[in-house]
């Protein structure tokens, strides 16, 4: 491994984030290896470490491409830590949806190397990147909320939508399907297969560690995803939608009880 350009730690795991130029040649290309036993959980601690890696880069070092991965080789991220995120106060608006939105607005192109399990929040994190690269050989990429019974919220479903076809949310969200690298690559989930090489070699052939220096890509990013950045933003207006929405089912669900307790009724009658 080359030597690290800056580490910073997870104090909360015994954890770490290295970044490290994995390409010699290419000086503009940074690799952010996350290790954050055992399965590098979105906690406050491992948020707040890579908010501040992407800072580092942004502000002490020269335009190129970002690349996020996993030195755990099962997991690139099993998601939230939900006791802890429901048990955090402003876990989603403070920390959650803060990077999410940094990625969305970072001044340059991102890759997720998906080395392992994506699952849940983790998953999330890797679709709010701009590319995405799939280990051939080992993980799926999966939704899997249906399975242990956690609602998702606006921002979580809005970049699936956003990026995917309809058919491939729907069996990603409502079958909690596990996608494969090549079930991923056929829907339009990744972009690639591989590891750091094939990575490498897919920013080099598309020339990314070159697009950030005119200084307007996060500004055009921004613009191709109004609708995802509003509903970031907007976690109040979010809340009042889900209230109304949930005052709606239950006067539904009130009303559709009452017509079979009269259809019931009726049907007795006749008997």
């Amino acid at each position: 491994m080359a030597s690290p350009l800056f580490t910073i730690p997870i104090e909360s795991t015994n954890g770490s984030i290295v970044c490290t130029n994995p390409d010699p040649t290419t000086q503009n290309i940074y690799l952010l290896t996350f290790s954050s036993p055992k399965d590098n959980r979105l906690t406050p601690a491992f948020i707040n470490a890579l908010l501040l890696a992407l800072d580092i880069i942004e502000h002490r070092f020269s335009r190129g491409v970002v690349i996020t991965t996993s030195g755990i080789e099962k997991f690139y991220s099993n998601g939230l830590d939900l006791a802890l995120a429901l048990s955090t106060e402003g876990f989603f608006e403070n920390w959650l949806y803060k990077l999410f939105r940094r990625f969305i607005t970072y001044p340059m192109p991102t890759v997720s190397l998906l080395n392992g399990h994506a699952f849940a929040g983790g998953f999330m994190l890797g679709m709010y990147h701009d590319y995405r690269i799939q280990n051939p050989s080992r993980g799926f990429l999966c939704v899997n909320e249906l399975d242990f019974g956690a609602p998702m919220r606006a921002p979580m479903v809005a970049i699936f939508r956003e990026k995917l076809a309809a058919s491939t949310v729907r069996d990603m969200i409502l079958e909690a399907k596990r996608f494969t690298a090549p079930e991923a690559l056929k829907a339009g989930i990744v972009d690639g297969l591989g590891g750091l090489d094939e990575a490498l070699a897919f920013i080099k052939g598309r020339g990314l560690e070159k697009k950030a220096a005119s200084g307007v890509y996060n500004t055009l990013r921004e613009e191709m995803f109004p609708k995802l950045l509003g509903v970031l933003n907007d976690e109040a207006g979010n809340s009042r939608w889900r209230e109304e929405l949930e005052g709606i089912k239950e006067r539904t669900a009130e009303e559709s009880k009452r017509n079979v307790e009269s259809w019931e009724r009726k049907k007795s009658a006749k008997l």
